[in-house]
């Protein structure tokens, strides 16, 4: 999204945009400056709660799995060095440097990636089909994360309580659960208001991360020998086996980092990076360097080495504050599903869903209740499974590394052909990222008897809906072309119509070449045609936002037939009836309030002879039997719809 896609800041609808017009008459430069500080303290909020509560459990994860068979000393130097190295390679490198500059009209995520990736000329149709299966593969394993993240997060901060009590351990599961149902029924709400908040608790949150980590150096400086890559590849040398399997909890401290690509649009470049490099990386550098340190001095402090080093009064503060921490990043995570899942609705791979927009003036701001209801009952029922984040860390990860594979390989294919990098450049580089993605999900692939089965079954439940979806969607497009009247041909006998009755009729079809069947019922039936009569079609472009000049294309068919294609991007939510208030450019003026929409009711049949499997089928009729109406996913006035319905074979 470019500058030129947003209105002035006095008349935007965005609460970012419209914080560059805060504080009066400033200078540009002053104003300028306000602005990018208010969108890097936002981006602490959103972007960073994930990767940012990541302390609470890294190392601990890690530490447990590097001392099985070496020294702990030995792996602490290890951990934290392969900890610190992860941190500049995957986040710092690939994703704040590279990966970044890879927008779709300045937006970012794995859709947008794929789409971009999908763009590129002159790409083999099985390349493309690749692309696609990727991108489906990447949000899968996307809901997958969007279950883990709230449950470890929340389960991590709150087995604070029982660090130095055993009494407290019964009460770890409820409380977590508490917080949870609480977090996700607080959703319908919307998280404007709370979300204010966010930014200044994350700054306070990393700064005690800092304060926490670097009062646990000053007292055994000698962890900053871990700074060396040397103490991480020497583990792999001694212990090459348990260096392996270590990577699999190392992967721990990353996690989020696809939070940083996919929110790139919310606040732009700059602010994420300015907070990354200038706030949460030394921030995390000084923790994760101080746990080593603690470790170093007190080896039984392994239990929890985050709340180690805490003093005693600052501790039962620290358990409330990293509860809060916890609760933001599950909220950030579970914005990115919502967020995620509109755009997987405007492109087809899931059915239509209710999205509610809780908030007047950020279009972000949404809520979809049934994707809701499913991460309530997941998150439930893995802390239930699970009960610590000691049995969670070993399902967390697998997920993460499938989309960061992913997401490295769709780049690489951006830089070559579309920023016409040098394969010897190319290559090199985004094969050693690779290797490194790779190396993590190997170790986590270890893990899949433990626990990694579930982000497993999760994306492989995703996506064989979203890939039924497709697939039957295809099929009853295809059915109701070969059984329809071709629409050139019923324009040609629309004089044969023995009543033309005035008025404007649209007839909303999934294609533009054949007639709609409500058209063809309300002719059956009523014999009558509207004076004017609109084909309307609802495009969902490869790009995240439509600008207005292109939202609209009209074509006269003659004899008061029109062809009316509107375009809305991945991000955007269809509005019909705005959408057509602006053909009066094309000389057909509509006001909606007098406009009859007509759309189709398909009852779905079983075929005796179907292109889908049984089940596929059978999945496909409960989803689109349980699609939300197109009246209301298109926003169509209530009191202007007719539904005709019909049967289809499939």
């Amino acid at each position: 999204m470019t500058d030129t896609d947003h209105p002035s800041p006095q008349e935007s609808d965005d609460p970012l945009e419209a914080a560059s017009s805060l504080g009066g008459h400033h200078a540009p430069a002053q104003v300028g400056f306000k602005r990018k500080a208010f969108l890097t303290l936002a981006a602490l909020g959103i972007v960073f709660g994930d990767i940012g509560t990541s302390p609470l459990y890294a190392l601990h994860q890690s530490a447990l799995a590097a001392q099985q068979n070496t020294a702990l000393n030995h792996a602490i130097y290890g951990v934290v060095s392969l900890i610190f190295w992860s941190l500049i390679l995957v986040v710092t490198l690939k994703y704040v440097t590279l990966i970044m500059r890879a927008d779709n009209d300045g937006e970012g995520g794995e859709l947008a990636l794929a789409s971009l990736a999908h763009r590129v000329q002159g790409l083999d149709r099985r390349v493309k089909l690749l692309i696609g299966t990727g991108a489906i593969l990447g949000l899968s394993l996307f809901f997958g994360d969007g279950m883990l993240t709230p449950a470890i997060t929340v389960l991590s901060a709150v087995e604070g309580l029982a660090a130095t009590s055993r009494h407290f351990e019964p009460l770890v599961v409820p409380f977590s659960l508490v917080i949870l149902i609480g977090l996700f029924a607080f959703q319908s709400r919307g998280t404007a208001q709370v979300g204010r908040l966010f930014g200044p608790v994350m700054v306070v949150w990393f700064l005690v991360l800092a304060a926490l980590g670097t009062g646990s150096i000053v007292k055994t400086p000698e962890i900053l020998w871990a700074l060396s890559p040397h103490y991480g590849l020497m583990l792999f040398v001694d212990e090459p086996w348990t260096a392996f399997v270590t990577l699999g909890s190392v992967v721990l401290a990353v996690t989020g980092c696809e939070t940083l690509y996919a929110d790139m649009g919310h606040f732009g470049k700059g602010p994420i990076r300015a907070a990354w490099l200038f706030f949460v990386l030394p921030a995390l550098f000084l923790n994760y360097f101080g746990q080593g340190a603690a470790l170093l001095r007190e080896p039984n402090a392994l239990t929890n080495p985050f709340y180690s080093m805490a003093p005693d009064w600052a501790h039962y503060p620290l358990v409330i504050l990293a509860t809060i921490a916890a609760s933001i990043a599950s909220q950030a995570v579970i914005s990115g599903v919502f967020s995620i899942a509109r755009q997987a609705i405007q492109l087809g791979m899931l059915p239509r869903m209710e999205i509610r927009h809780t908030s007047a003036t950020d279009y972000g701001q949404i809520f979809v209740p049934r994707m809701n209801a499913v991460l309530c009952v997941g998150v439930v029922l893995i802390v239930l499974i699970f009960k610590n984040s000691n049995a969670l860390g070993a399902a967390y990860g697998i997920a993460v590394t499938g989309e960061m594979f992913i997401s490295t390989m769709l780049v690489g294919l951006v830089a070559v052909r579309q920023w016409k990098w040098s394969i010897w450049t190319a290559v090199p580089l985004f094969g050693l990222l690779g290797f490194v993605d790779l190396a993590f999900l190997g170790s986590n692939a270890l893990k899949i008897v433990e626990g990694g089965w579930l982000p497993l079954f999760i994306a492989t439940c995703v996506y064989a809906i979203m890939g039924t979806w497709r697939l039957g969607r295809r099929v009853q497009l295809d059915r109701i072309r070969n059984e329809s009247m071709p629409l050139n041909l019923l324009v040609e006998r629309a004089e044969k119509t023995p009543v033309r009755v005035a008025g404007t009729a649209v007839f909303l079809s999934a294609r533009a070449d054949v007639c709609p069947s409500a058209l063809l019922h309300n002719l059956k039936h009523n014999k009558v045609l509207h004076e004017r009569i609109l084909i309307t079609q609802v495009m969902v472009d490869d790009t995240p936002l439509v600008a207005p000049e292109k939202r609209l294309e009209v074509e006269k068919l003659g004899k008061g037939f029109y062809s009316v294609h509107i375009h809305h991007g991945f991000f955007e939510t269809p509005d019909v009836p705005k959408a057509l208030s602006e053909a009066r450019k094309f000389g057909l003026a509509i006001d909606p309030e007098t406009t009859t929409f007509f759309i189709g009711r398909e009852t779905l049949v079983p075929a005796e002879h179907s292109q889908m499997e049984s089940w596929r089928r059978w999945i496909y009729m409960q989803l689109a039997a349980n699609a939300l109406s197109p009246a209301r996913f298109y926003r169509l006035p209530p009191n202007r719809v007719i539904e005709l319905g019909a049967q289809v074979t499939i």
